[in-house]
């Protein structure tokens, strides 16, 4: 706008009008001259230089007058050919002279339009200068400014058209077939794809979509006339152009579940390189002429956020991975529970707070929510990196603060909406608890049972964890050395669950028969179940049963065991301790604690214990019991109230005294010998408090 009225105020001032006013008097002297010496050549020869509408033209003359045609017609012949000849010659001169005037006036027009340009050359001049000393250090960028400025004497009078209100070019009945308007100035503006003026120099930029379109950007189209129009003005940047030079973070998936942004992105980089191009384009889905912008050079680091399992299949399945992402980073999902990441986390979930609008936490709800990090870390000695899980709980326990008129979210609040999201999400748990109550599942917490124990698992619902107890038997028999697994055989159990019980077979082995392969056939179940069974954290509790089987001692059904087991006989932590543990107690708590019931866990799981308020008073009052084993002789001690013992000494005062015994009865048996047929048959008889079927030695 600044250049436009500077042009029009020089092709307006007195100096310019002027300098035209004296080319034109120059020039039309110069035809005037040319005209007046026909003339005088034609007045010499007898003729008259004559104006028409069409034109000149020349005619004989007698007394300074035209003649007319009569008394043309009635000259001699001979004078008559005379002046017809001169008319003819002077004719011809005239006709030079016309053309010689077309000529000047070409060369007037030429004459003013170069001063036009001479005066919009220094107005354009005057204008860019002070751009120019600003991006001196880009020769690409002055080399576009001279283009500009030789662009503007070319279209100089596009600068004197007149001009509404806001600068802009008025359209006028000449316009193109496009409506173009006359003066139109708009291929001088400029198109901004980035504003980084108030950028915090972070640059950091995340891609909330990250399309074909938002990555490289677009070219977009306007309807006009039935057509799709479009110019440089339309074109509009995408988020590389945003992070040029700093950093980009994106979804893997949402990047892989946008159809071409993966290959888009990869050939940028490999490129170094933005190119605007439609999707349509580059699979040649349409052939019409396209504008193609420049390229932009491309430098950035992309920071590439996904799940482990997504990183794998990139690695293995995509060989430009590796060379576009050299550093992986694998990221833990929890945090050692110190005093520094304590504080960090309660600040981190302070200020997300307030800028949520929720109301302020005050120190023992910030810590319940700790604690909460803890269990969903699944140790109490880490916290949960998941904040965002935490943050949810906070948004919660701001509703029930506000419903009962608090300033501030109190420890309560917090330990509301936690029993809140578990009572949403526990449907099936009151399901099967009501199941259990009802005597639809047979869960017994009190007595003695021989083969049955109380194993423990644990399954998540809208992504809470609820804890189930499931009864496992086993029964022992007389056999050629194999352990049945019911699961695996009817396929209701997974690898890792079989691989298990294959464990319990190797240790039977070891430790009761390494000197010959022992003689039973034993099975294992668990009870009432329909669906699959998988994982290895009840093989503690199947060899638990195994052996109170084979050594033909009850098992206190008071106690429930979690836990798995290795070819020693050793207890190994397992997962989801917590809720295994808030399942049985639930389960004794509705029948009503007494003090002898509890649950035994694997030593290494100890620190990993998070339990609800109401386990951990159950706990302290001695109602409920909770005990850490160190193997499976640990346990079928506390379940027998029968000392383990040594496998090698053959006594009924010992749990593995009997085991061995049972073993080598039954050995003796399948080799026929018939001492061993009596005892066996004596030792048929059930024992009291035992189930009868238990035992078919």
């Amino acid at each position: 706008r600044d250049l436009r009225t500077m042009i029009r105020t020089m092709f307006e001032s007195e100096e310019y009008a002027t300098e035209v006013e004296r080319i034109d008097t120059e020039f039309k002297q110069r035809a005037e001259q040319a005209f007046i010496e026909v003339g005088h050549k034609a007045q010499r020869r007898g003729l008259a230089m004559v104006r028409t509408p069409v034109g000149f033209t020349v005619a004989p003359q007698k007394d300074g007058e035209v003649m007319p045609p009569q008394v043309f017609e009635s000259l001699p012949e001979e004078q008559r050919a005379e002046l017809q000849k001169a008319m003819a010659e002077v004719q011809e001169q005239l006709v030079r002279a016309l053309r010689a005037s077309m000529r000047l006036r070409k060369e007037h027009a030429e004459r003013v339009r170069e001063m036009n340009r001479a005066m919009t050359r220094v107005a354009a001049e005057h204008a860019l200068e002070e751009i120019r000393e600003r991006h001196a250090d880009l020769p690409a960028v002055a080399a576009w400014l001279d283009a500009v400025a030789a662009d503007v004497v070319e279209h100089a009078d596009d600068f004197r058209a007149p001009a509404d209100e806001d600068g802009n070019a008025t359209e006028s009945a000449d316009a193109g077939e496009a409506g173009e308007a006359h003066g139109d100035l708009s291929r001088y503006e400029v198109n901004l794809l980035l504003d980084a003026s108030a950028a915090d120099g972070v640059g950091l930029v995340e891609a909330d979509l990250p399309t074909v379109p938002n990555l490289v950007g677009r070219v977009d189209h306007i309807a006009r006339f039935g057509m799709l129009l479009t110019d440089f003005r339309l074109i509009k940047g995408g988020l590389l152009h945003r992070a040029n030079g700093g950093h980009l973070l994106i979804d893997a998936v949402q990047l892989l579940s946008q159809p071409y942004a993966w290959q888009t992105l990869k050939r940028a980089l490999r490129r170094g390189e933005i190119r605007i191009e439609a999707v349509a384009e580059q699979l040649g889905l349409i052939s019409t002429v396209q504008l193609e912008p420049e390229p932009i050079p491309l430098k950035l680091k992309v920071v590439l956020v996904g799940t482990r399992e997504i990183c794998a299949l990139l690695q293995a399945y995509d060989d430009e991975f590796d060379q576009l992402f050299r550093v992986v980073a694998d990221l833990g999902d929890d945090m050692p529970r110190d005093a520094a990441n304590m504080r960090a986390l309660a600040a981190t979930l302070r200020a997300q707070a307030r800028e949520a609008g929720l109301l302020p936490a005050d120190a023992a709800a910030l810590a319940a929510c700790i604690d909460h990090g803890a269990r969903l870390a699944e140790d109490s000695t880490r916290l949960s990196a998941r904040v965002r899980f935490l943050l949810d709980v906070l948004h919660e326990a701001d509703h029930l603060a506000r419903r009962r008129g608090a300033a501030a979210i109190e420890r309560d609040d917090v330990r509301a909406a936690i029993a809140a999201r578990r009572e949403r999400a526990g449907r099936v748990n009151e399901r099967l608890a009501d199941a259990v109550r009802r005597g639809v599942l047979l869960i017994a917490t009190s007595g003695e049972r021989t083969g049955q124990v109380n194993g423990l698992s644990v399954y998540e619902v809208g992504g809470e964890g609820f804890g189930a107890v499931i009864r496992i038997s086993a029964t022992t028999r007389l056999g050629h050395g194999e352990v049945i697994d019911v699961q695996r055989e009817t396929h209701l159990g997974g690898p890792i669950h079989a691989k298990g019980v294959m464990i319990l077979s190797a240790f039977l082995a070891a430790r009761f028969s390494r000197q010959q392969p022992h003689s039973l056939v034993a099975t294992l179940v668990f009870e009432q179940t329909y669906g699959l069974v998988e994982g290895d954290s009840a093989s503690l509790a199947e060899l638990a049963a195994l052996l109170s089987s084979l050594a033909d001692l009850p098992l206190k059904q008071g106690w429930a065991l979690t836990g798995s087991v290795n070819q020693f006989g050793q207890a190994q932590a397992i997962g989801g301790v917590n809720e295994k543990i808030e399942g049985f107690f639930d389960v004794c708590a509705a029948r009503g604690l007494d003090g002898t019931q509890g649950v035994l866990l694997p030593a290494a799981n100890v620190e990993h214990l998070m339990l609800r308020e109401d386990v951990v008073e159950a706990v302290r009052a001695g109602r409920f019991a909770l005990r850490s084993v160190q193997s499976i002789d640990d346990v079928m001690e506390c379940l027998t109230g029968v000392p383990a013992g040594a496998p090698e000494q053959l006594s009924d005062a010992t749990v593995n005294g009997r085991i061995a015994r049972r073993l080598r009865e039954l050995a003796r048996i399948r080799r026929g010998e018939p001492r061993a047929l009596r005892r066996g048959a004596t030792r048929a008889t059930p024992r009291a408090g035992g189930s009868s079927g238990d035992n078919l030695g």
